[in-house]
């Protein structure tokens, strides 16, 4: 539950780097409550509302760490191929030593 807790507290940060597991922690958590919440009805959707800017932050970190730009989360708009390559974007490991995003979050 920290890991989705970090990632609200850093909703609106979308410099730096996440790691896989900070990425997909929150993801997972996020998913779960979305679930419940979905047959809410009006909470769902208020809920996903709410989550949108730390989802984007968090993806974007995650994207870093991969040694890409945050732009790349805009291939969620092509139709299943984009969601599939954000998806082995975010499940590859991070890129060693630090890049242009910044320090490597394992070795800090």
């Amino acid at each position: 539950m920290n890991w989705y807790l970090d990632v609200l507290k850093k909703y609106t940060v979308f410099t730096g780097r996440a790691r896989r597991q900070e990425f997909w922690m929150f993801a997972l958590i996020n998913f779960i409550i979305s679930f419940v919440l979905s047959f809410i009805g009006p909470l769902g959707y208020l809920y996903s509302l709410a989550v949108l800017i730390p989802c984007l932050a968090v993806g974007a970190r995650r994207l870093h760490d991969t040694g890409r730009s945050g732009w790349w989360q805009l291939l969620v708009l092509i139709p299943l191929i984009g969601a599939i390559v954000l998806i082995v974007f975010a499940a590859q490991d991070s890129q060693p030593g630090e890049n242009q995003f910044g320090p490597n979050p394992k070795s800090v």
